[in-house]
């Protein structure tokens, strides 16, 4: 962790712009990623970028130290649910990391993205991340856009910031909800208690889900869920904080359930969004993985 102390030449800045001021060596997109990660501090407490520096303020930021990870294509069976010269949408499954990282170097998505289109996808997303221009939770199955080239990727990352594409998800959530539809309209944020995970907070970011009831069972409930915003865990961390977490996930409920899955039952069925390229409106639908059509006859 480097510390530094603000001066009179630095007081009243934006936290997001005193830092670029402090380290030289972080871009803002960095800054941004470290923000959101709870690893900038300002007097051993986390902030908002918006923050305003006071004097003798202590600013700690966590040292990134670079691992080399290899990036290689591996022959992983995926479905393409869509493709052509400039997009690629394939369905997810569950288990599967969309990116390389520490701790999953291969075996993910852009590594059998990477044996299908050999050296043809954007590099916008930087070494580690080509094509990728959003994500799905390792535990979470359904459709993903992977972009081919610079320029798709720049159409489709301005949809999705202008929330242009529709993104709509199936989930099974534990208890009975009363009401047929209804609107999560609450703010998400960092967990102050656990870096790893996100929380309902007054200063977080805004968050919108809505959801329509499928189907009641005998102590669950089948939804259809459609996000307006696409914030961290957003689904999992809205559900769980009404009461009715998502079957499987061991990080927002205690993972309980009488069905042995492992890992949340949620799918993203639905991508709705314009070509890149050519502007054509896309519709496209991902079946229910197997396991979850066997919870539903189950129950």
């Amino acid at each position: 962790m480097n510390e530094y102390k603000i001066d009179s030449s630095e007081v009243n800045i934006r936290l997001d712009k005193v830092v670029t001021m402090l380290n030289k060596d972080l871009s803002r997109s960095m800054i941004q990623k470290l923000l959101e990660d709870g690893k900038i501090l300002v007097n051993s407490k986390i902030e908002k970028p918006s923050y305003k520096t006071k004097l003798n303020d202590i600013i700690q930021i966590e040292e990134i130290i670079p691992k080399e990870i290899e990036l290689k294509a591996q022959d992983i069976p995926i479905e393409i649910i869509y493709e052509d010269n400039d997009i690629i949408v394939v369905n997810k499954p569950k288990g599967m990391v969309v990116h390389p990282a520490n701790g999953n170097p291969d075996g993910t998505l852009v590594n059998a993205i990477m044996n299908k289109c050999k050296d043809s996808l954007s590099g916008i997303g930087g070494e580690l991340r080509p094509g990728i221009v959003h994500r799905l939770d390792k535990d979470t199955s359904g459709l993903l856009i992977v972009a081919k080239n610079d320029r798709a990727h720049i159409a489709l990352s301005e949809q999705i910031k202008n929330r242009e594409v529709i993104k709509k998800y199936v989930a099974l959530v534990r208890g009975v909800i009363k009401e047929n539809h209804a609107t999560i309209d609450m703010p998400i944020g960092r967990s102050n208690n656990d870096r790893k995970k996100m929380a309902v907070k007054k200063d977080g970011k805004k968050a919108i889900t809505h959801f329509n009831v499928i189907k009641r069972y005998n102590g669950y409930t089948y939804l259809d869920i459609k996000i307006d915003t696409g914030r961290t865990h957003q689904i999992r961390v809205h559900l769980s904080e009404i009461g009715y977490p998502i079957v499987g996930d061991m990080v927002y409920s205690n993972g309980k359930n009488p069905f042995g899955v492992e890992g949340q039952m949620l799918h993203a069925r639905y991508l709705e969004f314009k070509h890149p390229i050519t502007g054509e409106v896309l519709k496209l639908e991902a079946p229910l993985p197997k396991y979850f059509v066997n919870v539903l006859e189950k129950l």
